[in-house]
C-alpha cells in the first residue's frame, strides 16, 4: 500500500499518526506484536529509518512498546505493575496500602508473594518479563542475586529492601538492617541501662538478615551490657529485669505468654521490643516499643517511582516508636 504523503508534516509523523489511527481502529490490539520494521517499510514505501523514527515517536507518546529481541507491540494504555513481595505480614499491607491509594486507577497491580521460595521467585519473574510496565521486587535471600532481574530494563525495575549487592544500575529502597539498627539501639540506650540484660530472639530458620545479630553485639560491646542471642523459643525463659527483642509477631506474642505464665508485667517487671511495627503493638498491653521503618513511606515512595519514572535509590532509617513495654 503506498501512502500519498503530504507536505504540512514529516514523513516519521505522517506515517506515526497513520499507525496510531491504525490502532485506534483496531487493527492492531491491545499487547498484541506490531509488523515488523521491514514489514512496514514494504507496505507503506518508506525507509526502515523512517519506520523506526516512527516507532520511537509513538513509544515517547504511550501507545507502543518494546521488548528487546521480541520487537515492538500495542501497549496497554492501563498499566500493569508487578509487585513481587516476600510473605504477607501486617506492614507489608500497609506498604500496599499506601501504595495503591497513591496510584491512580488506570495502574493495574499484580500481587505476587514468594514465600522465599527461589524456583518460585524466578519463575514468576521469567514468565512475567515483558508483561509489565513497572516491575517492584523484593528478594527471596539476603545473599543471593536472581539472574533473572538482569533481563529486565533497570529503569522498570525497583528492588524493595535488598541486601548486600551492587545495586548501582537499579533503583532501590531498603532498610539497613546494620547500622540504622545500632542507631535505633543508641536512642534507647537510657532506658536500656535499666535493665541487667539484653536478649535478642533470633531463630535459625529466620529470613531476617543477620547483619542485625553482628551490630547487636556490637552495641552491647560498646555500651558495656550483658547480651545473649537465643535460637530456640523453648530455650527462652522470660526473668525480671531482662529486655526481649522479637522480630516476628509470632515471638512478641509467645513472649508476653510466657512472662504472664511466670507472673511477671510487661514494662514493669522486664522489657520488649518489637521489630516492624503493626497496628497489634499499639494496643497490645500498654503498647510495644518498636524499631521500624516507616512501611506506609515505602509504600508512597514505590508509588512514585511508578508515577514518576524517577530513579530513586535510598535507605529508609529506622525509627523508634517508645511505648509502655519499655
Amino acid at each position: 500500500m503506498k501512502v500519498i504523503f503530504g507536505q504540512q508534516m514529516t514523513k516519521v509523523k505522517q506515517l506515526a499518526d497513520l499507525i496510531s489511527s491504525d490502532i485506534s481502529m483496531g487493527k492492531y490490539k491491545m499487547e498484541s506484536a506490531l509488523p515488523s520494521i521491514n514489514q512496514l517499510s514494504h507496505e507503506y514505501k518508506v525507509s526502515r529509518d523512517t519506520v523506526f523514527k516512527a516507532f520511537i515517536d509513538l513509544k515517547e507518546r504511550g501507545i507502543i512498546d518494546s521488548t528487546p529481541g521480541k520487537g515492538y507491540f500495542v501497549a496497554n494504555r492501563q498499566k500493569n505493575i508487578l509487585l513481587l513481595l516476600d510473605e504477607y505480614s501486617p506492614f507489608k499491607d500497609r506498604l500496599y496500602n499506601s501504595f495503591v491509594k497513591r496510584l491512580s486507577t488506570k495502574y493495574k497491580v499484580d500481587l505476587w508473594f514468594h514465600q522465599y521460595n527461589e524456583a518460585l521467585f524466578n519463575t514468576i519473574l521469567r514468565e512475567s518479563i515483558g508483561k509489565y510496565n513497572k516491575y517492584v521486587v523484593m528478594n527471596f535471600d539476603n545473599e543471593k542475586f536472581s539472574p533473572y532481574l538482569y533481563k529486565i530494563d533497570s529503569s522498570r525495575l525497583l528492588l524493595l529492601d535488598f541486601g548486600r549487592f551492587d545495586k548501582k544500575e537499579f533503583s532501590y529502597i531498603c532498610q539497613d538492617f546494620g547500622e540504622s539498627f545500632y542507631q535505633a539501639m543508641v536512642q534507647l540506650s537510657e532506658r536500656l541501662q535499666r535493665y541487667h540484660k539484653i536478649v535478642l530472639y533470633f531463630t535459625k530458620e529466620s529470613k531476617h538478615p543477620k547483619d542485625t545479630c553482628r551490630y547487636f553485639e556490637q552495641y552491647c560491646t560498646d555500651y558495656h551490657l550483658n547480651y545473649d542471642i537465643v535460637e530456640n523459643m523453648d530455650e527462652l525463659d522470660v526473668h525480671y529485669s531482662v529486655v526481649y527483642i522479637a522480630i516476628r509477631q509470632v515471638d512478641v506474642v509467645e513472649i508476653i505468654k510466657k512472662s504472664r505464665n511466670a507472673g511477671l508485667v510487661c514494662g514493669m517487671d522486664f522489657g520488649l521490643i518489637a521489630y516492624n511495627d503493626t497496628p497489634a503493638y499499639e494496643v497490645i498491653d500498654k503498647g510495644i516499643t518498636v524499631m521500624s521503618i516507616d512501611w506506609n513511606k515505602m509504600g508512597t515512595m514505590t508509588a512514585d517511582f511508578i508515577l514518576t519514572g524517577k530513579s530513586v535509590q535510598i535507605y529508609l532509617p529506622t525509627e523508634v516508636h517508645l511505648r509502655g513495654s519499655l
